[in-house]
């Protein structure tokens, strides 16, 4: 398979890299569709691992503190212990659009309803917060500040100790926050298929820069660079964030999507909905490096790894179940 090189160096540079010349450069067509995972062929190889029954899974999540995996299936959430592999059920007012784990607590947007909800996963409880506009992504910064993506105004709104203290200005399809080292924060556009960095204080756009023909999910390194899944190019990219730049873009045949971090490894997981297969690339050096290449279930759109053990969890979207592996 023929790799491609660094081959963007500067926003100015990505001009001649396909970017169009337009008022609006980050918007390629008047019809903007955000891509989608490729629909599976029935599985002919038996999946690597060990498979566990589950409803469709939308959304995979781990929390190393409290080693819970977390898997949304409509509006219900399953918490698996996977030391103990019990499980516990918590029931939201509606489905949530992402799922963010870390220290112990998950933190759901729910943009039916209006809701952020934050679930102490050693206890199983819940804390919801009203949020109008329905907020589709969250992150918490310092200071009491957590940062919304809203799908009513396609807007990034942060608020401070519930108050809102800036607003940015309007997205096509805002749909994922990477935060960056300094604390400040970058938007993955699914519409746009682009990544834009906003100022957390004033709400202050930066330069956008496109993030191949149809980016689906992202995820912040621990390099500080974001690692993003172009599904429509197939192809994985890395971006460096001071300033923003593609430094990276490898081919990934097989409609990738699902995708997670392993800091310990510096393992990238990818999930090829096309093939149900995840890859596991090496992204510590210069360019990816294959290291793993196993079959999963069908219809693997979501999967999370626990970065202590290096077990990863592949959850499947048409009711196959939960696949766990220990690599």
């Amino acid at each position: 398979m023929r790799r491609l090189a660094i081959i963007c160096l500067s926003a100015t540079l990505l001009t001649s890299c396909g970017m169009d010349t337009t008022s609006d450069p980050l918007q390629v067509t008047d019809t903007l569709t955000a891509a989608t995972p490729a629909t599976a062929p029935p599985a002919t190889t038996p999946p690597a691992g060990t498979v566990h029954p589950a409803p469709p899974v939308q959304h995979a999540a781990y929390d190393r503190d409290t080693h819970t995996l977390v898997l949304a299936s409509g509006p219900n959430l399953t918490l698996i212990d996977t030391h103990t592999n019990t499980q516990r059920t918590v029931t939201l007012p509606s489905a949530p659009a992402t799922l963010r784990a870390e220290h112990g607590q998950l933190l759901a947007a729910l943009p039916d309803t209006n809701t952020l909800t934050r679930i102490d996963l050693r206890t199983a409880t819940a804390q919801p917060t009203p949020v109008p506009g329905g907020p589709i992504d969250a992150i918490d910064l310092d200071g009491n500040r957590t940062a919304i993506i809203l799908r009513d105004t396609a807007t990034v709104t942060i608020l401070q100790n519930g108050n809102p203290t800036a607003t940015t200005e309007k997205f096509q399809g805002p749909a994922q926050l990477l935060p960056t080292r300094g604390g400040s924060v970058v938007v993955l556009d699914r519409l746009t298929t682009a990544l834009t960095p906003i100022d957390t204080t004033t709400g202050t756009k930066g330069a956008g820069l496109r993030a191949g023909q149809g980016a689906t999910n992202a995820v912040t390194d621990r390099y500080g660079r974001i690692l993003t899944i172009d599904t429509r190019g197939q192809e994985l990219l890395a971006f460096s964030t001071d300033p923003l730049i593609m430094k990276q873009r490898y081919p990934v045949p097989g409609a990738p999507y699902g995708l997670a971090y392993d800091p310990t490894r510096d393992l990238a997981w990818v999930t090829l909905t096309a093939t149900n297969e995840i890859v596991g690339y090496d992204i510590a050096g210069g360019e990816p490096q294959e290291r793993h290449r196993l079959h999963t279930i069908t219809q693997p759109n979501a999967v999370a790894v626990d970065p202590d053990t290096g077990d990863i969890y592949i959850a499947s979207a048409n009711g196959a179940g939960y696949q766990v592996v220990r690599v």
